[in-house]
């Protein structure tokens, strides 16, 4: 049942983003997903334990739970269990109530426990929101026990080794008597490299054990890793005020002690400049990862897996973009919009697309840097490294649905097309073509509009319907009360003419 508000809230999204509105419509009514774990015979569905995983999924899952669901064959029901097995161990890590003597030993042994039968864990503290996986971890225990050896080598190896390295800092965060900073950019990589380069890692390896991709695939650690690293040191970039206010700082010390004594002093007004500067540092650390991103998702072929790779890797470089130069950013948690977000998911399908929006973003980075910026001149190289990256693997002057340029006399295969200039058409042909586009722009920029005026018409003739079934409503029952066959009419015209008969009665007395 759609409320009143959602409808007041898809109008003015109407109004003011109409094609952000168009795509939101679109996808909740027209697109269809594309796979169902439903109707998948390999999701495990028609298993209690594991339709129970799959509400799990659900209920821990910030952003992948849905294109999990997607994934071709038995990779859904793998990747969710890999993920249930992770967000359990990172329920763990991130329970403050859980003394350290506790939580460092069970996160290192945690791999260990998925070869425990009936083995869950009762101890979160009362404010962790994910506990229940925790208190309900037989359930992955017996599923885990389901998938094929060569899924259980990976999920459990992944598991270790970030086990030991979450236990390496929470054992660092206690002896810092609570509040922990990582200091140097090179322990910021080894920090995002366990808790989400790993996890790069090893998706990588299930997608090559289940041969859905190439076998080479598993073996590209570099270009996994930074999968992983560009979607952390965003979520850190842009969680920077939550986690100070936990306690926790992992901006490294390396660039914001550059500008303030206390990572807390990035967000008072005094310091706005310097936190800008600051926020302009970790958002090139975070760009550096965009051309491995894009090198990793021109290696997929299977369709199901680009859309899991590719959909938070665009999220991640739009949060960037929508995070920079935002003081917001040291004042509460800077989000995209739902609208825009339904965008970017229905156009990551193919790397083509992809690599556009990559380089639409940077360059919208690129233009809101500011030339006394100390990082200037490293965000125009890393924005033009995306733009080189994109012009070089998908032309600009090779358009879909335009003939591409030929071998001829005057040019040599082999060269690029733009290094001398082809036999040019004739110029009346160019004056078409120049028209042409003139009108394809033009239609373009009208169909968002066009798509407004159908918005706002049909919620127009939706309150004029209900006016006149409301109006036609309160005139049945005006007439009702007033019509000849009503009983309280005939009623009132009877004692009306008894009256009458009487008064003449009377006068002829």
């Amino acid at each position: 049942m759609v409320s009143a508000s959602d409808v007041g809230k898809l109008l003015l999204l109407a109004c003011t983003r109409p094609g952000e509105a168009r795509s939101l419509i679109t996808y909740k009514i027209w697109r269809d997903p594309l796979n169902k774990i439903e109707s998948n015979p390999e999701s495990g569905w028609d298993r209690p334990d594991m339709k129970r995983c799959w509400d799990l999924l659900d209920h821990t899952s910030r952003s992948f739970a849905a294109v999990i669901h997607e994934l071709d064959g038995d990779l859904s029901r793998v990747v969710a269990i890999f993920y249930l097995v992770l967000r359990g161990l990172d329920t763990v890590e991130d329970d403050m109530t859980i003394p350290i003597e506790k939580k460092a030993p069970l996160l290192e042994a945690f791999y260990e426990k998925l070869d425990v039968e009936g083995w869950n864990f009762h101890e979160s503290g009362p404010a962790e929101k994910d506990a229940i996986l925790l208190r309900e971890f037989q359930v992955v225990i017996a599923e885990f026990k389901r998938l094929d050896e060569r899924y259980q080598k990976a999920i459990r190896d992944i598991t270790r080794l970030m086990g030991q390295g979450m236990a390496r800092y929470a054992r660092m965060h206690a002896e810092s008597g609570g509040k922990f900073s990582v200091d140097t950019l090179a322990s910021f990589d080894l920090y995002c490299h366990y808790v989400a380069g790993l996890v790069g890692e090893g998706l990588s390896r299930l997608f090559s054990a289940s041969e859905k991709e190439s076998p080479y695939l598993g073996e590209q650690l570099t270009l996994s890793n930074s999968m992983g690293l560009m979607l952390q040191k965003t979520n850190i970039l842009r969680d920077f005020r939550e986690d100070v206010d936990e306690g926790r700082v992992f901006w490294p010390a390396e660039i914001w002690n550059k500008y303030v004594t206390e990572p807390e002093q990035l967000h008072a007004p005094e310091n706005k400049e310097k936190a800008l500067w600051a926020l302009s540092e970790m958002t090139v650390d975070a760009l550096t990862h965009a051309t491995d991103a894009l090198d990793y998702l021109a290696l997929l072929s299977n369709q199901s897996v680009f859309n899991f790779c590719a959909i938070p890797q665009v999220m991640a470089i739009a949060t960037l973009e929508r995070c920079f130069m935002n003081y917001d950013v040291f004042q509460r948690n800077v989000k995209i919009r739902k609208g825009e977000a339904v965008s970017l998911i229905m156009a990551s399908t193919n790397p083509r697309d992809v690599a556009y929006k990559f380089r639409d973003y940077a360059r919208m980075i690129h233009a809101k840097a500011r030339p006394n910026d100390p990082s200037f001149i490293k965000i125009a190289i890393l924005a033009g490294r995306i733009e080189q990256w994109t012009e070089t693997r998908y032309p600009s002057f090779i358009q879909v649905g335009m003939p591409v340029p030929s071998t001829s006399d005057d040019w040599a295969p082999g060269r690029d097309a733009r290094i001398k200039q082809l036999p040019g058409p004739a110029p009346e042909e160019l004056a078409r073509r120049a028209r042409a586009e003139q009108l394809r722009q033009h239609q373009m920029g009208k169909s968002d509009y066009t798509f407004l005026a159908m918005v706002v018409g049909g919620m127009l003739a939706l309150a004029a319907i209900i006016l006149a079934i409301t109006g036609g409503s309160v005139w049945l029952l005006v007439l009702r009360e007033n019509a000849p066959w009503n009983s309280k009419v005939v009623e009132r015209a009877s004692a009306s003419a008894a009256a009458a008969t009487a008064a003449a009665i009377r006068n002829e007395l």
